[in-house]
């Protein structure tokens, strides 16, 4: 019975995120009449439950397949049906280009959802477990820079890209008067230009710097959006200090460089918001102190790992 309890325990991450998703599906279908968005939220809130839920019920060496699961099934759904099939530019000059017109598109709605609105419950999940860049890295084998991040200078270029993405269509809209078609080439080509330009980058930072997630630190323009609006996240990862052995396997695994025993022995959960909830830190840490929970406390205190040598 204990046992039981401790299992549906572990799923309560997974559940809250597959009720959060189908609440949203629901409440826009029925504001909107778009049945179409019933089953994008519904299946992105599916894939990522289903995903997480694997995760932590897996064997530990199975574990990483769950993750890698969520991730092709909505990497591919996003940029394959969404942009592609459906001809809808999905990066974030997209974004930009349908708010100016208006257009409440999928674009939009993604977004507003996964990457404004969304990171207030699940925090930085979408880097996780839904983005189609990191759905190529992840199956690079370079974990995590064993030295550390390299200058947090180097922090600052995603900053630097997503000013970029912003002035590029505002120079656009208002001097060029240009105004792209919601779906068809314009679409494709932006969507085209925009990925071949993140996987060439992503791929050539994870091999020099043998970083699978170099990009997500120091060059994706996403964080700029995700790294606010996590602060608030109610979902973020705790440790319990006293059982705590300080053997640093949560700080060698995490892609992300977080100090997360610093956070744990601070008694507070970790409230970086460099922390995608990867959940590999729980994963490895061979005490079992390491666990998701759900409550409200301020993100935006970092404790991160760095090269001071780089």
């Amino acid at each position: 019975m204990k046992n039981n309890a401790y299992e549906l325990k572990k799923l309560r991450a997974p559940f809250i995120i597959f009720l959060s998703f189908w609440f949203t599906a629901i409440v826009l279908w029925q504001t909107t009449g778009n049945i179409f968005l019933l089953f994008n939220f519904g299946y992105i809130g599916t894939a990522v439950g289903v995903g997480i839920g694997l995760y932590v019920l897996l064997p530990r060496k199975k574990k990483p397949s769950g993750r890698r699961l969520a991730q092709l099934l909505i990497g591919i759904y996003m940029l394959v049906f969404l942009g592609i099939i459906k001809k809808e530019n999905m990066q974030l000059e997209g974004f930009f280009f349908y708010l100016f017109s208006g257009i409440f598109s999928g674009s939009v709605i993604h977004y507003l959802i996964a990457k404004i609105l969304g990171p207030v419950l699940f925090g930085r999940g979408y880097c996780g477990w839904s983005c189609w860049t990191a759905m190529v890295l992840d199956f690079f084998p370079y974990k995590r820079n064993r030295t550390g991040r390299i200058s947090s200078k180097w922090e600052s270029l995603r900053y630097v890209h997503f000013g970029f993405s912003l002035l590029l269509v505002l120079v656009l809209w208002f001097l060029f008067q240009y105004r792209p078609i919601q779906k068809g080439q314009d679409a494709l080509i932006w969507l085209g230009v925009g990925n071949a330009f993140y996987f060439a980058s992503a791929i050539t930072l994870a091999i020099k710097l043998e970083d699978n997630r170099a990009f997500c630190k120091y060059l994706c323009p996403i964080p700029a959006i995700l790294k606010i609006t996590s602060r608030f996240s109610f979902l973020k990862i705790e440790g319990d200090k006293e059982k705590c052995t300080d053997c640093g396997a949560c700080n060698k695994t995490c892609p992300m460089d977080i100090n997360i025993m610093e956070y744990v022995n601070n008694g507070e959960r970790v409230l970086s918001n460099e922390c995608i909830f990867c959940l590999t830190c729980t994963t490895v840490c061979p005490d079992g102190i390491l666990e998701s929970t759900f409550r409200m406390d301020i993100g935006g205190k970092e404790h991160l790992q760095r090269n001071e040598t780089a």
